[in-house]
């Protein structure tokens, strides 16, 4: 097959796997018209498959500051931050990270997904290991492949697995980079985050968490699983993103390690990308703060969590193994996925449809991404929906 001929194959088995669900993906949401709710053509829409999990994109410190930052300083930088995309505000958002996780250092990148590339491309190269979460995202494969080290897979969240291949390695293991997740983004549980510390320091290997779903989500101060663990000073390196929690785009490294300035001169996608706009700096800015001050949202957020997950869980339905922002429905096939989906969007209630691959263990889901702008009632809604479609999807 010629590459064009590639991508005719792939497009036939994608729909031979659903042919009738090619629709439920990449939905155009017409108008916004809040933190939960949006239009979707002529539909008004309850929400549950965004990551907006502290509910702050229309918040209006978010949004003041992104209106002055563009009355200020332009639309884009129009260059990457090794030439004349290094504005203030990207060297401020970097101290009150690196402020925020009590860490020397912080580099901001352009996305959540090159910070994960760029970080593990920067750390480990050939020669190299890196030992991934069977469940790891996208982000990190990638910055695997570009790293050219040798990547092993142990099985999701099981830490015998992972020792096991830690011994295996011998030397080895002192040149390997582990990563895990805070929270993991299909079935949104969290990594058994003190028991791998320990293997990481029985083996002397460096340990990178990344905590794009569990920022602003667990912990005190919302800074993840980092401090609901109390292991702020065991972990390495810590990434993030901007576009959960923060309700922008964006995303980030910290640690105390004075090498992770180092990146800034060899990372190719911080070095070859320009840098986020004023305006994204300036909202995630405002969105930290609120992020941090936030106890309050973070406990309305477990409330809603908590009701969606019992709810469903008593209806009958397979769920993810613990409650959480997310809330993943696991069915046997595509076409019961496709089904449940169908009937929450007939309901005017928007979710995530996920497929294999991309669904672990060849199962399909329907992901619900829950906030803490959710109210009891909307949240209320949606458990009468699902109980309604039950038998229609089990059957």
């Amino acid at each position: 097959m010629n590459l064009l001929e590639k991508l005719d194959a792939a497009a036939a088995a994608r729909k031979a796997q659903l042919p009738e669900g090619l629709a439920a993906f990449g939905i155009p949401i017409d108008e916004s018209y809040s933190a939960t709710e949006a239009r979707i053509g002529e539909r008004r829409v309850l929400m549950l498959g965004t990551n907006n999990y502290l509910g702050l994109s229309f918040s209006s410190e978010c949004r003041e500051a992104a209106h002055k930052a563009i009355d200020r300083e332009g639309t884009g930088t129009t260059g990457s931050r090794m030439a004349n995309g290094n504005y203030y505000g990207h060297r401020a958002l970097e101290r009150e990270l690196a402020e925020f996780y009590h860490c020397r250092e912080c580099i901001v990148f352009t996305t959540g997904y090159q910070a994960n590339l760029g970080t593990i491309s920067g750390l480990a190269g050939v020669g190299d290991v890196v030992l991934i979460d069977g469940d790891a995202h996208a982000s990190i494969y990638d910055g695997c492949i570009l790293s050219g080290a040798d990547v092993i897979r142990f099985r999701h969240n099981d830490v015998v697995d992972l020792e096991k291949r830690l011994r295996r390695l011998g030397d080895r293991s002192r040149n390997t980079l582990i990563v895990i997740e805070g929270i993991y983004s299909m079935l949104g549980d969290q990594a058994p985050l003190a028991e791998i510390v320990k293997l990481k320091n029985v083996y002397q290997s460096t340990l990178l968490l990344d905590e794009a779903h569990s920022l602003g989500v667990l912990g005190e101060t919302g800074q993840g699983l980092v401090e609901k663990a109390r292991m702020i000073d065991e972990v390495d390196f810590i990434t993030g993103t901007f576009s959960k929690s923060l309700c922008g785009i964006g995303g980030f490294c910290v640690s105390n390690h004075p090498q992770l300035n180092q990146l800034r001169y060899i990372s190719h996608p911080y070095i070859f990308t320009a840098s986020p706009s004023p305006a994204t700096i300036a909202s995630t800015r405002a969105a930290l703060k609120l992020l941090r001050d936030g106890y309050s949202l973070r406990e309305q957020l477990w409330r809603n969590a908590h009701q969606l997950y019992s709810c469903l869980k008593e209806t009958g339905y397979c769920l993810g193994p613990e409650p959480g922002p997310i809330v993943a429905v696991l069915l046997d096939s595509p076409k019961q996925a496709l089904t449940l989906w169908n009937g929450l969007m007939a309901h005017d209630i928007y979710v995530n449809l996920v497929l294999p691959p991309a669904a672990p263990e060849g199962k399909s889901l329907v992901r619900c991404s829950i906030n803490a702008a959710h109210t009891a009632e909307q949240i209320g809604r949606v458990c009468e929906t699902f109980s309604k479609l039950y038998p229609a999807v089990t059957q």
